[in-house]
């Protein structure tokens, strides 16, 4: 389960470059919709959306990560509705917070125009399915998460079914990463992303996550685990009741060396993370 590289890991976002061999980023989450899993619409208008950030940001946030669409089924959300939710709020964020902005969308196109209005990081579900998102990327000087996902976003997968998903998941995000490379990102620009929860069963996912070190050993891991189905499978927790299991799943992803932290409560997540620097460094 413990993890920490032999050597130095490097993340770089923008134009920064930070250590994360023992110290993981907690990225606060700020969806712009109407239809989210966990608080639906609490921070779809612009005015909730800016006071929820500057609380994350005080909550000790190390970035940002904006979403115009949730990644489950739901109601239809087009490409210039997208483009509406996200950009002027990527823009309002660089313009208050010196915090690092990442877009979480699928589409390249948003990606894009994400990219023009200060973020740095382009946040997939979809493995880059779209054909030209890590040539936006690239051109941008972007960073970018591969994510492993079975079938795509939006789309119910309700017997997902696998030999062994720690391997498939690994082998998948190893070719996506590979394609990022040959795109022309380093390797510190590429973030590895298990996607728990999507096209996994609630057992498949808590794999994954005991399956940490596993990714940890190839490049910087994502964890987004706040508040999943998984948790509220798993344990009996309703989506409001899934606090406590979300640090514990972020203590053990930590443990076994994801580095940046996908959540919603970022003030305990802090807490969570800062302890076990102190652990990781006594190691």
């Amino acid at each position: 389960m413990r993890h920490v590289p032999a050597e130095p890991l490097k993340l770089t976002l923008g134009d920064t470059t930070y250590d994360v061999t023992r110290r993981a980023l907690v990225m606060g989450i700020l969806n712009r919709t109407r239809d989210s899993f966990f608080a639906p619409a609490a921070t779809f208008e612009m005015d909730a959306f800016l006071t929820r950030a500057e609380q994350l940001v005080a909550e000790g946030a190390d970035l940002l990560d904006v979403g115009g669409v949730k990644a489950g089924p739901g109601e239809e959300v087009g490409e210039a509705e997208e483009l509406d939710r996200v950009v002027p709020a990527v823009a309002m964020l660089r313009e208050r917070f010196d915090v690092p902005v990442s877009v979480d969308t699928w589409r390249a196109s948003v990606a894009r125009e994400g990219f023009a209005a200060g973020a740095c990081l382009g946040n997939d579900i979809s493995g880059f399915a779209d054909p030209h998102y890590l040539e936006v990327a690239a051109t941008a000087g972007a960073s970018v998460v591969a994510t492993h996902i079975r079938l795509r976003p939006r789309v119910a997968d309700p017997d997902p079914r696998y030999e062994d998903v720690s391997a498939t998941v690994r082998d998948f995000l190893l070719d996506r990463r590979q394609r990022a490379l040959d795109a022309g990102l380093t390797r510190d620009r590429v973030l590895l992303d298990a996607g728990l929860d999507l096209g996994k069963t609630a057992g498949q996912s808590l794999q994954l996550l005991r399956d940490s070190a596993q990714l940890a050993a190839l490049g910087p891991v994502l964890l987004s685990a706040s508040n999943k189905t998984f948790l509220g499978t798993m344990f009996g927790l309703d989506v409001l009741e899934r606090r406590e299991a979300s640090m514990s799943a972020a203590a053990v992803g930590i443990a076994g060396g994801c580095r940046v932290l996908r959540v919603h409560d970022v003030r305990a997540t802090v807490r969570v993370r800062d302890a076990l620097e102190k652990v990781l460094e006594a190691l």
